[in-house]
């Protein structure tokens, strides 16, 4: 069943329950209004006959002592003795007792009873005298006035619960097929976009208004564009996996094919050695994003001091530097950060080879480490060939490398140290910018909190 159906009859049912309680309540209240008036009516008329009638000395109801009283219109009026036997009867055509059941109780009571085709109201009086008990009166309205008002107002109450339940099954219908029809088109878009794999559809905003609806559009739109992001960076980095697979294979099987031709030799293994250590860096480099990316990388935070790291890190980056670039350590402050030394010194060592790598030869690579603003302020600034506009924004996505702005060597990475680096940083509350422009080299500036002291 549908939900504009369940609405549909939600609404309804939920009306028609509402409309029953409350009818049966207004038919009970005026049931009960219209017995009270019934019954006051008959204790009225009991009370003054039994002030009139009178006993003659026949032991027997006098009715002259009644012939004059009037009572109100259909009210019928029995006095019975104590042998059962009827004195007086108004009208006096009536014969049968009002109440059968009259002198089983032995008091004064209200009784309901069907005579003659008649549903009456009777209430009956026990009558004393001096002597004791001298019989019965009993005192009855004819109850087919208040059985027309009931059936008029429970036909009325039913009829215009039964109609209020079918105009509101109408208008439910129209209405929450009005309110669900936004869900419907994001069904039908839905369907198309599983169908057809385009994440790049939308549902159109124009027609909906500010409300749950609305924003449960604006929300489904924000989805899709996060998945089409999701599936573009998995189908670029399936691709870039590939790529970059692709190289170091072609050459570790081109070596082989000369070992087995011409037998091993030096440069061969060589070339296979160095092939494979790529390869080992760079399934290290994905296993530490994947594991950054799942959460199960922890970090070990302990007081760093920025200044040695740095220290250690331009001892080795200066084997790398030599016969190629100018390798200058320019200023270094004595800076005490929250951190895991092992990751800032990998965030250090791939900011400086990279610059390394893409400097020129007899160019310039300058390392800073300053306080600035109560933060850690490390720098790298080089001379190469700088990054194009294009490029700068998308340089901290895995695998991504500026063909038009740098040169790819054999010893360049795989575009994953500076996704690497970005994550580090942001782990230790820091952040890291770029600055660069084509042909005046390039600028990274990573950012850490200091201590407080």
């Amino acid at each position: 069943m549908s939900l504009h159906v369940r609405f549909t009859l939600l609404y309804t049912i939920l009306l028609g329950s509402i409309l029953l309680l409350f009818g049966g309540l207004v038919y009970g209240l005026v049931s009960l209004v219209l017995i009270n008036n019934i019954d006051s009516t008959l204790q009225k008329t009991s009370s003054d006959l039994v002030s009139l009638l009178k006993i003659n000395s026949g032991e027997q109801f006098d009715p002259r002592s009644i012939s004059n009283y009037e009572p109100t219109a259909n009210i019928l009026i029995q006095v019975w003795g104590t042998n059962q036997e009827l004195q007086i009867s108004r009208p006096t055509d009536w014969k049968d007792a009002l109440d059968q059941n009259a002198w089983a109780s032995g008091s004064t009571n209200f009784s309901t009873a069907t005579v003659e085709n008649l549903h009456l109201r009777v209430l009956t009086t026990p009558l004393t005298s001096l002597r004791g008990p001298a019989g019965i009166l009993q005192v009855g309205v004819n109850l087919s006035l208040m059985d027309m008002i009931q059936k008029t107002l429970s036909n009325i109450l039913i009829y215009l619960t039964i109609v209020a339940m079918v105009v509101t099954f109408v208008v439910s219908w129209f209405v929450t097929k009005r309110a669900l029809s936004p869900l419907t088109t994001m069904t039908n878009i839905a369907t198309q976009i599983t169908s057809a794999d385009d994440l790049s559809r939308r549902i159109p905003t124009q027609d909906f208004h500010d409300d749950e609806v609305g924003r449960l559009v604006l929300a489904f739109n924000k989805t899709l564009e996060r998945l089409e992001k999701l599936f573009g960076s998995q189908q670029r980095f399936l691709a870039d996996v590939s790529h970059e697979l692709r190289t170091p294979l072609t050459v570790i099987k081109g070596n082989i094919g000369i070992i087995r031709k011409f037998g091993v030799d030096e440069e061969s293994m060589v070339g296979i050695d160095s092939e494979v250590d790529r390869l080992t860096r760079m399934v290290g480099d994905l296993l530490l994003l994947n594991q950054a990316e799942s959460g199960s990388l922890s970090l070990d935070f302990v007081k760093v001091d920025l200044g040695s790291v740095l220290v250690e890190v331009m001892q080795q980056m200066v084997v790398l530097a030599r016969g190629k670039v100018k390798l200058e350590l320019v200023s270094i402050d004595q800076v005490i950060i929250n951190g895991d030394q092992d990751r800032i010194k990998q965030v250090f060592l791939n900011l400086i080879s990279n610059a390394i790598t893409y400097t020129p030869k007899k160019g310039l690579v300058e390392v800073k480490l300053q306080k600035e603003n109560g933060q850690a302020v490390f720098s790298v600034k080089d001379s190469g060939p700088g990054i194009s506009p294009d490029d700068l924004p998308h340089i901290f996505e895995r695998f991504y490398r500026g063909d038009k702005s740098r040169q790819h060597t054999a010893t360049s990475g795989f575009g994953l140290g500076l996704s690497i680096a970005r994550w580090i940083t942001e782990k230790h509350g820091g952040k890291i910018e770029v600055e660069s422009q084509p042909g005046q080299g390039t600028t990274f500036r990573v950012y850490f909190p200091l201590v407080e002291s």
